[in-house]
């Protein structure tokens, strides 16, 4: 009874720490005039982007307003860093347990830095719908926010360490599940066809269900052969294989393509140059341009991911170390050339399904004349179901571990 009351008490650690950064969002920052405040970023789209991560954070400037966000980004910048700072390299690869709690420290206090930063832009931003304004209140809010935010990113920690699935991946998942009664409110209070617009949904839904498991679980087998692998008959047994994935880098290549095409928008409504207006108003309104710069966008961002993900060259080293190679492929630079254009093709095919699925709401507002994803986004429905495949998939590995170790009991 023991094995069964862990995986409990991991489930339970989850969720009351999901509760807890849930409440956290709504207990507002003194000293600001919410209904002014709201009033004015209704329209705001990079706010009303950014909400779908905070689970509505930045609208109602609480203490844990920043999320998750700094910490993601800090850890993105990290692996920048290790691909550019060659000592950070050797760290993560050659020191092991110790390596990783080097790396980690890096990322934690980039976190703080970063939310430091976004904590000041924050204050700055908010000057104007406070009631008053000063150098200590500008400290309290710095303090404040950068503080909620390191208590997030040690929430989400403590649920990758002692919990059920990956922390920061969760915290996502639970402030996207928090909009979805808003956006479902706001269809009904919008739309006379409810049926139709239910039904259109729930088929939408199902089908970038459907694409995007599809998606996850897509992946090459690339076959390696070792001498200890020969079989009967001195025949090569290549059951032993590399598994590249279709999509690499997840959901989030489509996560930042999204992000960075909301700043035309935002240029457009902060900047009085009317060239500058002109052009991004064009950007924005001509289909063939937007469309052409997001896929870009999507591409350079999946490639991007592949490369901190994969690197080709410690692939290739560890097959020699461990006297394995591909079928007909030389080791060394004919290994790394063959596996980075298996890479390249795979990633392509990859950020290709994630443009057509980005696209799904303006094909189906062309087709039915109606917008059935507005304000929903398939961004949040491929991260949904994302981290839900995954943290299913730990969930079940967890259970068949226990079962295995009854087993041997």
């Amino acid at each position: 009874m023991e094995k069964p009351k862990k995986l409990v008490n991991k489930i339970t650690i989850t969720l009351i720490i999901l509760f807890i950064s849930r409440i956290g969002i709504f207990i507002p920052i003194p000293g600001i005039n919410q209904g002014e405040f709201n009033e004015s970023i209704s329209q705001n789209t990079i706010i009303n982007f950014l909400n779908v991560f905070s689970g509505g954070g930045f609208s109602t400037i609480g203490i844990f307003s920043l999320g998750i966000i700094p910490y993601i980004n800090s850890s993105i910048i990290t692996q920048l860093l290790i691909k550019i700072i060659p000592s950070l390299e050797e760290i993560q690869k050659n020191e092991g347990e110790i390596g990783k709690q080097k790396i980690n420290k890096i990322t934690r206090y980039l976190t703080t830095l970063w939310a430091i930063i976004q904590s000041i832009s924050i204050g700055l931003w908010i000057k104007p719908y406070t009631f008053s304004w000063n150098i200590m209140f500008f400290t309290d809010l710095i303090i404040t926010l950068t503080t909620g935010s390191i208590i997030i990113m040690w929430f989400s920690e403590i649920i990758t360490e002692y919990g059920i699935g990956n922390g920061a991946s969760l915290l996502i998942f639970q402030n996207i599940v928090s909009n979805i009664p808003k956006n479902l409110q706001t269809y009904n209070s919008n739309n006379d066809n409810n049926l139709i617009v239910i039904a259109l949904l729930f088929i939408s839904c199902i089908s970038i269900l459907i694409i995007n498991i599809i998606i996850q679980d897509s992946k090459r087998k690339i076959s390696i052969i070792a001498s200890k692998h020969l079989g009967e008959k001195n025949k090569l047994n290549t059951q032993n294989y590399i598994p590249l994935k279709l999509n690499q880098g997840g959901v989030m290549p489509i996560v930042f393509a999204s992000a960075s095409i909301t700043l035309p928008q935002y240029i457009v409504i902060n900047i009085n140059n009317s060239i500058l207006q002109a052009l991004f108003k064009n950007i924005i309104n001509n289909n063939i341009c937007y469309l052409t710069l997001y896929s870009m966008l999507i591409l350079a961002f999946s490639y991007f991911y592949s490369s901190i993900i994969l690197n080709t060259k410690d692939i290739s080293e560890n097959l020699q170390k461990m006297g394995a190679s591909i079928p007909n492929i030389r080791p060394g630079e004919e290994t790394i050339q063959y596996l980075n254009k298996i890479i390249s093709k795979l990633t392509f095919i990859g950020a290709l399904f994630l443009f057509v699925i980005a696209q799904f709401p303006l094909l189906t507002s062309k087709i039915t004349q109606i917008n059935v994803l507005q304000g929903f986004g398939t961004t949040s429905l491929l991260i949904l179901v994302g981290v839900a495949i995954e943290t299913a998939k730990q969930i079940q590995t967890y259970i068949i571990s226990e079962q295995y170790d009854n087993i041997m009991g």
